[in-house]
């Protein structure tokens, strides 16, 4: 199975930054470590950064299957990893049904670049964190080699 690149998983980790100690993030969430959401988080856990890593390393895994399983076009490495921050972030499910990944499969990858910018809210509001990620995501999709 395809994995997110060095650069691409730098990008994730820059984005969510590493919390050991549960917090609400912007929509309510329980959230700990680099962005790890789920019926395992609770306000009030501490992890260590090993426990991080790990949990990192199980999310990454869940979005990089996501997006090889939802992705039927031909594309490069620096596309995939902006994929993986994005459904990482937004979850595969979304993703994998989104307007975006349906572009992208029709070989629209412009259109598909320019649907990144759309996933800017939280809570139901425009946030200017997430505007800066995408910009990001969009960015590194945007980068040219071979698709692979």
């Amino acid at each position: 199975m395809r994995t997110i690149s060095d650069a691409g998983r730098a990008l994730v980790e820059s984005c969510e930054g590493l919390r050991l100690n549960a917090y609400p993030d912007r929509g309510g969430v329980p959230t700990i470590g680099y962005g790890h959401t789920g019926p395992d988080v609770h306000l009030g856990q501490h992890i260590n950064q090993t426990e991080a890593v790990g949990l990192l390393e199980v999310d990454l895994a869940e979005a990089e299957r996501g997006i090889s399983e939802a992705v039927t076009w031909p594309i490069n490495q620096a596309q995939f990893d902006a994929l993986v921050s994005l459904a990482f972030n937004e979850g595969v499910h979304a993703i994998a049904n989104s307007t975006l990944v349906h572009k992208l499969n029709l070989g629209d990858v412009a259109g598909a670049a320019d649907e990144f910018p759309r996933w800017n809210k939280s809570a139901g509001s425009v946030d200017p964190v997430l505007v800066l990620r995408r910009a990001k995501e969009r960015d590194l999709f945007l980068t040219l080699e071979r698709p692979s």
